[in-house]
């Protein structure tokens, strides 16, 4: 689902959520189709049907154009109840390696991340606009786990944050290692044993 825009300070017509929902999926299918460095925005968007002035009035350049289009994927996971944190977790991994799976997200996350280890500006932009939205998932899945009594509660906000982070950095980095390093299954008996690892070291460090 399109994510609202901050206000730009411009005036005149509102964005159009559509037009932007479109130049995304533009974006990742010439990604797909053509790789990065001959991705351009004027091929954008011409598959988008809008004028090039449109995406330059949206996006700077065409790597915080393709990190939009990655963030809206991520932005489509979930985290329904399923009643524990162990089904929680299992689920929210199968989700995130099955949207690894789509070649448009393979693509568009690989080509972002190698194009970041030249561009801090666009290391920034991923952490802020993909990093640290999908937080949310973690922060919601130890919140519900405290509240069924499955986790201690942290004794203090700088303690659960680095809870969310090394939670966070351990399912996102094995998941991404194992579905585009390792090009290995994520199934669900390897969802289990990952989560039941993962389950012995929150229990045995909770609070830590």
């Amino acid at each position: 689902m399109p994510k609202e825009s901050p206000p730009s300070g411009r005036t005149g017509r509102p964005r159009s959520a559509a037009a932007d929902a479109a130049i995304l999926a533009a974006t990742r299918d010439a990604l797909v189709e053509l790789g990065w460095s001959k991705l351009t925005m004027g091929d954008v968007s011409a598959r988008a049907g809008v004028a090039k002035t449109t995406l330059y009035r949206r996006w700077a350049g065409k790597s915080e154009l393709v990190v939009d289009a990655v963030a809206e994927l991520f932005d489509s996971l979930e985290l329904p109840d399923r009643g524990c944190l162990e089904a929680d977790v299992e689920n929210v991994v199968l989700q995130f390696a099955a949207l690894l799976r789509r070649p448009e997200a393979r693509t568009a996350l690989m080509a972002v991340v190698a194009e970041s280890t030249r561009d801090p500006a666009l290391r920034d932009r991923i952490r802020s606009a993909i990093v640290d939205r999908q937080k949310r998932l973690v922060v919601l899945g130890r919140e519900r786990a405290q509240a069924r009594g499955e986790l201690p509660r942290e004794p203090d906000e700088a303690v659960a944050e680095r809870t969310t982070d090394l939670i966070f950095d351990v399912i996102a980095g094995t998941v991404v290692h194992r579905t585009l390093v390792s090009s290995e299954p994520v199934d669900g008996l390897w969802a289990a044993s990952f989560t039941a690892l993962l389950m012995h070291g929150l229990r045995g460090s909770a609070g830590a």
